[in-house]
């Protein structure tokens, strides 16, 4: 948001008129059907109606349904261009996780990962040096592969090391990974929320990239302060107990 801020200001970015009350509660009224969409995805997923692949499929039927047939913004005649258009994105991001799977099981297969990290270990006994390397390499892994395979992968490897060497709490090495490897997901060569956002937008790689560089540092920020900064993590938990 910060970053954001400052990038807006710097362009001179125009503003929004600042809406009433009224307007508001219109508006917020007007868009509640389509923001149940949200509370399908993740209220079906944590209450355990549905895992996420089945939560998505049921959010897109109830989007189409909503979209079509309550606020009827878009004529049904359109669903052949919106078809091909998904077809295309799908099929770009598809390959892309392919190849990235398929790299991914060379790396298992040959413990690439396992040997990375007992390379770190010998590297040094200090606490803060050996998260900072971890960190190094679950984000280069997340430059290069996919998400679901790299949890897979480095979970079993990392978490006896981080967990139970140094001693960080699980759910805050939890939130550490999952950011690590977010931020692959919009880092190239394999960020496939970066080719997704660049196919809507239809917008190159690079341009996209070069205008990324200070969310990047952004998002380095957050996690450094994740990793070292327990209570950032932890303060929800602890309250739930």
């Amino acid at each position: 948001m910060v970053i954001t801020g400052i990038i807006a200001k710097k362009r001179n970015y125009p503003k929004e008129r600042k809406y009433s009350f009224k307007e508001t509660v219109k508006v917020s009224i007007d868009a509640f059907l389509g923001l149940l969409t949200m509370v399908i995805i993740i209220g079906g997923v944590v209450s355990g109606v549905f895992i996420a692949t089945e939560s998505a499929a049921v959010a897109v039927v109830y989007a189409f349904i909503i979209t079509f047939f309550v606020y009827r913004e878009i004529p049904l005649k359109e669903i052949k261009s919106i078809l091909l258009n998904a077809l295309k994105t799908l099929a770009m991001v598809m390959s892309l996780i392919a190849a990235a799977s398929a790299f991914g099981y060379l790396l298992a297969f040959l413990r690439i990962p396992q040997k990375a990290t007992n390379l770190l270990l010998t590297l040094s006994n200090n606490r803060i040096v050996l998260l900072l390397l971890i960190n190094m390499l679950l984000l280069l892994l997340g430059t290069i592969m996919d998400m679901a395979p790299l949890i897979i992968i480095c979970t079993p490897i990392l978490y006896p090391v981080v967990v139970g060497a140094l001693g960080m709490n699980p759910v805050q090495f939890g939130v550490m990974m999952i950011l690590n490897l977010a931020i692959g997901l919009c880092t190239p060569p394999v960020g496939s929320a970066l080719f997704v956002g660049c196919a809507i937008g239809k917008i190159s790689i690079e341009k996209v990239t070069k205008s990324m560089i200070p969310f990047y540092f952004a998002m380095i920020t957050v996690l450094l302060m994740i990793t070292f900064i327990p209570q950032l993590t932890l303060a929800i938990p602890s309250l739930m107990k």
